[in-house]
């Protein structure tokens, strides 16, 4: 069953987020099966706390093994360690029913 990694940003330098981080992670995240269906900046907060103005990424994963394979992956762990001080993240995951 497909599962999804949410993930909600703000972005303190967008120009060097996108050229350090940006490319690398979709490529990434193509290599491991994944496939975005929402990248977009611009999060309006209608209820709650969290990053208003931010951006909103959702991916979509063949199954929640493949998704923790991903994150928990050398490579993508280099990646979030390029992203420090460029951006503060919350990420979820969650399997679709």
């Amino acid at each position: 069953m497909p599962a999804y990694l949410v993930v909600t940003a703000q972005i303190h330098d967008r120009e060097a987020f996108l050229s350090r981080y940006g490319p690398a992670a979709a490529e990434l995240t193509r290599s491991f099966g994944g496939k975005y269906l929402v990248r977009a900046p611009g999060i309006e907060l209608l209820e709650g706390e969290g990053p208003a103005g931010g951006s909103l990424v959702i991916s979509e994963w063949p199954d929640k093994a493949t998704a923790m394979a991903f994150w928990n992956s050398p490579e993508y762990g280099r990646l979030k360690e390029a992203r420090q001080g460029l951006a503060d993240c919350n990420v979820l995951v969650v399997e679709a029913p």
